[in-house]
């Protein structure tokens, strides 16, 4: 996974608060191999219609470039379904704006190279405001925490380590890796403070 410290891509507006994992990725799609990209399945049964057939009107149907989203309060609540972060991922989307997320998926968001970036509700609303008729230019600085649509400059919140991953294009394995000294000297210690605690077959 490629790390990343600035973005500049096209914002799209949708203006729903609560859309869970259900709603990003329904459970249906779920079976396909992940090779072949969940992308055409994101918001599924919101972007179509029974048959299948793009709605028109509906936001990232009308932005086809998008890899901004902004939204409102609490995306991806619901199931811990890491396939919803692989939805938004493949149809390339790099960053969720939104004033609150659910928990599992902003971690899940951050492994996979998405952020999920915080912003308050007064300027979620001004960010509403400024994209209510089209979508905008946005730019994203991961170091300054900082979005700029349109002009306006906004601060975001993101957690230092999940910042450290997603500009280092790290996951949760390799955030480990960054400790394999301390690791490694801490095994030693502690296998000559307790050996009796060892495991059999331990070195």
């Amino acid at each position: 996974m490629a790390g990343w410290n600035t973005h500049q891509g096209r914002a799209v507006l949708l203006p729903i608060d609560h859309i869970d994992t259900d709603q990003l990725i329904p459970a249906r799609f779920m079976s396909v191999p992940r090779r072949e990209g969940y992308g055409d399945y994101l918001l599924h049964d919101l972007r179509r219609d029974h048959e299948g057939e793009l709605h028109p009107d509906f936001p990232l149907n009308r932005v086809s470039d998008a890899s901004v989203l902004v939204s409102g309060h609490h995306f991806g609540s619901g199931s811990s379904r890491e396939a919803a972060v692989y939805a938004l991922v493949d149809a390339g989307i790099r960053v969720v704006i939104a004033p609150s997320f659910g928990d599992i998926f902003a971690s899940n968001a951050v492994n996979n190279g998405l952020l999920p970036a915080r912003i308050r509700a007064e300027d979620a609303a001004l960010l509403a405001e400024l994209l209510a008729d089209n979508s905008g230019l946005a730019h994203i600085d991961l170091e300054a925490l900082q979005i700029g649509v349109n002009g306006t400059h906004l601060p975001f919140v993101l957690d230092d380590g999940w910042r450290t991953k997603l500009i280092n294009g790290w996951d949760d394995i390799d955030l480990t890796r960054q400790h394999e000294t301390n690791i490694s000297e801490f095994r030693k210690s502690r296998m000559q403070s307790a050996p009796w605690a060892q495991p059999a077959g331990a070195d």
